[in-house]
């Protein structure tokens, strides 16, 4: 097969080391890559937001399959102009990428369909919403309803906080993207990220994660998209994961089906584990990062395969195998995110980091014209660690992010380390 990959972060790196991997596949191509597919791919210059240019490179290398990382391209439709191209991609439509497009659409759809979740409202008036995050008692979450880059969500502790938010959403902190606000009660308990594969006729459950938003150790400082992860999330059991599929995964394929969006791909949903059950926080319609970094290197089961299944609606067939081993990831950001940060900083020792016997998967890298590697985003790298010891695929994690060099770089020192019961980092 011949295939052609979306994107150029943590976690398409992730999805070109493992497709690169397939016996299935004879030619990889990426659009635009990274310094750390460059082995793995041929990085292609391609503008992602035409759908025409796409398709014609697609006609051109015959293409058999298009595999969509980011979420944007999703949305804004690219499946969509691919099928009509009658070309074979993974992830969902643009109707069924709204679960993540809109928070206000997939609100109305938990619903419709009877999906637990928390009260909400939505909102493009500053004063009405301060008056429903006042009735929910101040503590509240605040969220921008488009597409933000994973930082549109403010948990807010009491009603002060709550107005700031707003404020400042509706403000335009996020452009058109919180023209339009969803305010959320704030529920209490342990998040878990839990991810299925949806044919458009079936679900098969994926794998659990857990991430760990805020940018500080302890959960403090901002939310950002993510500083680490670990997979399976510590709190997974066969009976939570029937429980989600009865409540959560198998509606949410049902409902879209039953409102002629059938969903085809990864669905990712960001839980809150209450005393009254599981409750969907959020929806995404493409892996996690760095949720990614975790659950791919666990798969047993041959990506390729997996996708092609479910392009062609064989899920109910499909036996899927993940490693029982603990994956963990450690993400490497520039300082200063998820505010503002410099680019360019130099960063080295990434073979004496993998010769540790880490995975690591370039988030936001590019390289000089001396070949150097220098630091172009917010997450740059992530570290991943993968054993049958969860303790020891940590320990495994900090020994890579100890051996780079990066000068201008940060990390949480406590990733995984209250889901492990470990006193310290």
């Amino acid at each position: 097969m011949r295939i052609l990959i979306i994107g150029s972060g943590g976690r398409e790196h992730a999805l070109s080391w493992a497709i690169s991997d397939s016996p299935l596949v004879e030619a990889l191509f990426i659009t635009p890559g990274s310094p750390g597919t460059d082995r793995l791919a041929e990085a292609v210059a391609l503008d992602i937001a035409d759908h025409t240019q796409i398709i014609s490179f697609c006609s051109d290398q015959q293409i058999d399959l298009v595999v969509i990382g980011p979420e944007a391209p999703l949305v804004d439709g690219l499946v969509d102009s691919l099928d009509a191209a009658n070309i074979a991609s993974f992830g969902p439509s643009a109707a069924a990428a709204q679960l993540e497009g809109s928070k206000e659409f997939a609100r109305d759809f938990n619903q419709r369909h009877a999906i637990p979740q928390p009260r909400w409202q939505s909102f493009d008036n500053a004063e009405d919403a301060v008056e429903f995050a006042r009735a929910l008692g101040g503590a509240s979450v605040i969220k921008a309803d488009g597409l933000a880059a994973g930082k549109g969500v403010i948990v807010c502790d009491d009603l002060a906080q709550a107005e700031q938010a707003i404020r400042s959403l509706l403000g335009g902190r996020f452009a058109e993207a919180s023209a339009r606000i969803v305010v959320e009660e704030r529920l209490h308990g342990i998040e878990m990220s839990a991810f299925a594969l949806l044919d458009g006729k079936t679900a098969i459950w994926l794998a659990s994660a857990q991430d760990h938003k805020r940018a500080f150790d302890n959960d403090e400082g901002e939310n950002t998209g993510g500083m680490g992860a670990i997979s399976p999330s510590p709190l997974e059991t066969d009976a939570l994961i029937s429980q989600i599929m009865t409540s959560v995964i198998m509606p949410v394929c049902e409902g879209m089906k039953a409102e002629n969006m059938p969903y085809k791909g990864v669905l990712y949903v960001g839980l809150m584990l209450t005393d009254d059950g599981p409750k969907v926080i959020e929806y995404n319609c493409r892996f996690g990062d760095p949720e990614a970094q975790v659950i791919i290197p666990r798969m047993m089961t041959d990506l390729v395969s997996a996708m092609m299944t479910l392009y062609e609606g064989g899920l109910g067939h499909f036996n899927l195998r993940l490693s029982t081993s603990t994956a963990i990831t450690v993400v490497m950001a520039s300082k200063g995110y998820p505010g503002a940060y410099e680019k360019g900083s130099r960063i080295s020792n990434i073979g004496l980091a993998e010769q540790t016997g880490c995975i690591v998967f370039h988030a936001g890298t590019a390289q000089d014209d001396t070949g150097q590697l220098m630091a172009s985003g917010g997450r740059v790298l992530a570290v991943t660690a993968i054993d049958e010891n969860p303790k020891i695929a940590r320990q495994t994690a900090y020994q890579g992010v100890a051996a780079i060099d990066w000068a201008e770089g940060f990390y949480r020192t406590d990733i995984a380390a209250k889901a492990l019961g470990l006193d310290d980092s």
